[in-house]
């Protein structure tokens, strides 16, 4: 499973066995083309579409959206098609799961997707949302400091969106954003997994 979130996917170590996927949520209904050694190859996988159906509505005015792991993109896609006024940065280091993803914005025709590495986003960056399925199987030390390295780009008005998986730690990493000084908030809880609303520490 390492292997989803690495940045060096092997084609003799994981040969390519292309496939699709359909992704039926509130607003978008698609085919996406996936791939062996991606994350959730399979199928849309079921926190991501949760997170799709009872995360919140486009805000107005955002111009800066950020989908945190993106994969092979069921999220940043959605998200394209619901903010045509924003880009919608969808960072991933996988590079077959980004080669997907552009692949799979490209053949939706949505112009306002940019596939990128986490070192290739703009440093100075101001983000208005962030939405994300965090790879919670990194480790408990580096999942925080990935969420703590893009908490920190929101804006003021900013706010993140996160599913995680009950039985993965999502009431524990609640409370250590709380910890933190972010403002959490449970927007839902579902088969599972928990929905978290994340505003940053300015905020408070």
């Amino acid at each position: 499973m390492a292997h989803y979130f690495s940045d060096d996917v092997d084609a003799d170590s994981v040969k390519s066995q292309p496939a699709t996927v359909e992704l039926n949520v509130p607003g978008m209904t698609a085919t996406l083309a996936t791939d062996r050694g991606v994350f959730s190859a399979g199928q849309v996988d079921t926190g991501s579409r949760l997170l799709l159906i009872s995360g919140p509505p486009p805000v107005v005015g955002d111009r800066v959206i950020v989908d945190v792991g993106a994969g092979y993109g069921p999220i940043a896609v959605t998200l394209a098609k619901k903010n045509p006024g924003a880009t919608i940065w969808a960072v991933e280091v996988n590079p077959r799961a980004r080669q997907l993803c552009e692949r799979n914005a490209i053949a939706l025709g949505l112009t306002n997707v940019r596939v990128v590495t986490p070192e290739e986003f703009p440093e100075n960056l101001t983000v208005d949302r962030i939405w994300s399925n965090p790879p919670i199987r990194i480790g408990k030390a580096p999942l925080r400091e990935l969420l703590s390295s893009w908490l920190t780009r929101l804006a003021p008005a900013g706010s993140a969106h996160l599913v995680v998986q009950k039985n993965l730690g999502a009431d524990s990493l609640a409370k250590w954003l709380i910890a933190e000084g972010y403002g959490v908030e449970r927007r839902a809880a579902q088969k599972g997994f928990r929905i978290l609303d994340v505003k940053p520490k300015a905020e408070l």
